[in-house]
């Protein structure tokens, strides 16, 4: 009788191998999608072809950086940054003081900035990489942009921490201010459906732009000749407008849009 029951054990073992042999036949041989194929949580209106399908595992995902289709120049690109940032980020905390003025606080600054564009990278390099689920996806979309509300962040830490070098409370009250509502709007469900893209859109210029109000701060405090001489105003004015062209681009669909179904892998 024992072989009996050993019979549903064998047969259960039996269909995991077989689901796995599956598994690694389609990883081996799936080939990209047009856009009218694709589930709703992924589809992206200018992008018609090229498309990789929704994948059976996180090991299927990483393997496919190394083809083909629509997120390979995205996966590439921020793979590259993440990796030319955290080498300049190690690279300067590992200069002697002597070239610091004041070294302790002078790192954690620099750290700050570099750790705000390591995040962003990474979290947007394991996004466009890890979406074999809506589910998945949806929780990488939240690292992804609140990725770019601490880049932002972080680009700004420098300038605060200088500028308002002597006035240390709006100093902090700045730092702890900028980006912490970007982060938490990110965290919401809908934030990253397809439909809401201009939403995104508004809440992240509307994160750039809040760099104007200690701008106008110090302005008003100091006087226009020393915030555009000390404080350095054309560099801040300069981050500011890519800023906004970037959010303008990206809710604008430029330049996919003018190129609707041709050269899909590229944008």
């Amino acid at each position: 009788m024992g072989w009996v029951l050993t019979l549903p054990l064998q047969a259960h073992h039996a269909m995991e191998k077989m689901e796995e042999f599956v598994h690694k036949v389609w990883e081996r041989r799936w080939r990209v999608i047009p856009h009218d194929v694709l589930p709703d949580w992924l589809k992206d209106d200018y992008l018609l072809h090229g498309h990789r399908p929704p994948m059976p595992s996180f090991q299927a995902c990483f393997k496919s950086i190394f083809r083909i289709h629509t997120e390979t120049g995205n996966i590439w690109t921020h793979l590259l940054g993440f990796v030319l940032f955290l080498f300049l980020g190690i690279l300067t905390m590992l200069k002697p003081n002597m070239h610091f003025m004041t070294p302790l606080q002078e790192k954690v600054v620099f750290v700050m900035f570099f750790l705000g564009a390591v995040l962003c990278l990474s979290f947007s390099w394991l996004f466009h990489i890890y979406y074999h689920s809506e589910k998945v996806s949806r929780t990488f979309s939240q690292l992804d942009y609140s990725g770019i509300a601490l880049l932002i962040t972080g680009s700004f830490v420098p300038w605060l921490c200088y500028s308002f070098y002597c006035s240390p409370q709006p100093r902090l009250i700045y730092l702890s201010s900028v980006g912490t509502s970007a982060i938490i709007v990110a965290q919401w469900h809908w934030f990253a459906t397809p439909k809401h893209r201009d939403t995104r859109a508004g809440v992240l210029l509307g994160l750039g732009l809040s760099g104007m109000v200690p701008t106008m701060h110090f302005t008003i405090a100091e006087g226009f000749v020393k915030a555009t001489t000390v404080g350095q105003m054309g560099w801040f004015f300069l981050m500011a407008v890519m800023y906004i062209t970037r959010a303008g681009l990206y809710a604008a669909r430029i330049p996919e849009r003018f190129f609707s179904g041709k050269s899909d892998i590229w944008f």
